[in-house]
């Protein structure tokens, strides 16, 4: 996205190339599915199939949609505890998704994968919020002021 403003050309590149590194774990992910269903010796999981919708999904069209709704948002300084809070919530998931995909074709289970899906969320939560006071924050500064009337 491009904007200008008093004539200075502002590109978000920063969430461009968030992106496009959400888009590459995505494909990555589908490929560690399809080689490590080579060796399950034709057991399959569904949390690992799926594990690609989590940077797909979560990472590339949410980072899509913040680029859309408010482009400069990357100026604000509280950004990048939202950006690092949340991209750590949409790691916890696809690790998370992964241990239990394999734990699953291994034909086992265990109780720790509860701390991925409850971390991963919790920070995902955090995340949001503050990209979204960050939003309501940029869309604030944008609107121009009234002019007050001297009667008041």
């Amino acid at each position: 996205m491009t904007l200008f403003i008093s004539g200075i050309k502002i590109k978000s590149k920063k969430i461009h190339k968030t992106i496009a590194v959400y888009l590459l774990l995505a494909l990555v992910a589908i490929a560690v599915n399809l080689i490590y269903s080579l060796f399950g010796h034709g057991v399959h999981s569904a949390a690992m199939t799926w594990m690609f919708l989590y940077p797909l999904l979560g990472g590339a069209l949410v980072y899509f949609l913040i680029d859309r709704s408010s482009p400069l948002i990357t100026r604000f300084v509280v950004y990048r505890i939202a950006y690092n809070s949340y991209n750590s919530g949409i790691g916890a998931l696809t690790v998370g998704s992964f241990l239990k995909g394999i734990l699953e074709i291994a034909g086992t289970n265990s109780d720790y994968l509860a701390f991925f899906i409850i971390l991963g969320w919790l920070l995902i939560a955090i995340g949001l919020a503050i990209f979204a006071f960050l939003t309501v924050k940029n869309s604030r500064r944008a609107q121009p002021q009234k002019a007050q009337s001297p009667l008041n």
